[in-house]
């Protein structure tokens, strides 16, 4: 207390030298404790955040640092973990992995445009539309293929797997099957790769009696897959 007095003191122009005489506190007392009360606090929590995040390749959120800190004896609750973060700059940076869903390198026969851009059917089960994705998640990345029906632009069927073999669209369309029950004539359109150019996925198509339909332009030497099976 004598020491903040003196600080209050010292700012109303009257020397250190005489405040401490009255109030009987050593002056070399005095300027250690100011030069104490000057150095910052070091946070342990703050720094062993710190070695956590950049150990991470700086991609870990508050949700994981506080799992890590845990791991290392360190409770603390995800808000402080955030003001943390906020205090020493510390921001995720996600480096998005580039990865190729769609394989037209091939030579196997490719179905029409049907579809040409109809994007929007009076109905339900008249289009549906397929996809291939990756999401990450806990155990890495993985293949997302849905069915989308252009209607109500809900997802009908999905299917999930580490790689992106034939018969993983064959399951999410095997899903949407199950669960809607189309009736033959249902257009089933997608991109020109080579999951769905192949034979199961074909031949699933022709056994519910449905038509295929390709985003992709006729070119000369393309092989459109109505000749291809005729």
């Amino acid at each position: 207390m004598s020491y903040q007095l003196i600080c209050l003191l010292q700012q109303k122009a009257i020397p250190v030298q005489q405040s401490c005489r009255v109030l009987e506190v050593s002056r070399s007392g005095f300027y250690e404790a100011r030069s104490r009360l000057a150095k910052p606090m070091i946070c342990k929590t703050s720094t062993h955040l710190r070695a956590a995040f950049m150990a991470s390749h700086q991609s870990y959120g508050s949700r994981r640092l506080v799992t890590a800190l845990e791991a290392q004896g360190i409770q603390v609750g995800r808000y402080r973990v955030r003001c943390l973060m906020r205090q020493a700059g510390l921001k995720p940076v996600w480096k998005r992995k580039f990865i190729h869903t769609t394989d037209s390198k091939h030579n196997l026969p490719i179905a029409a445009n049907i579809l040409d851009r109809q994007f929007n059917p009076v109905a339900p089960n008249i289009a549906w539309v397929g996809d291939i994705t990756y999401i990450r998640t806990g155990s890495g990345w993985l293949y997302l293929a849905i069915v989308l029906d252009l209607f109500s632009r809900k997802v009908v069927g999905w299917a999930m797997a580490p790689s992106m073999p034939a018969e993983l669209v064959c399951t999410a369309l095997h899903m949407a099957i199950q669960q809607r029950q189309p009736e033959p004539g249902l257009i089933v359109h997608s991109d020109r790769g080579s999951q769905y150019v192949c034979g199961q996925y074909q031949a699933l198509l022709v056994k519910h009696g449905f038509v295929c339909s390709m985003s992709v332009r006729a070119t000369v030497g393309t092989m459109q897959w109505q000749n291809a099976s005729s």
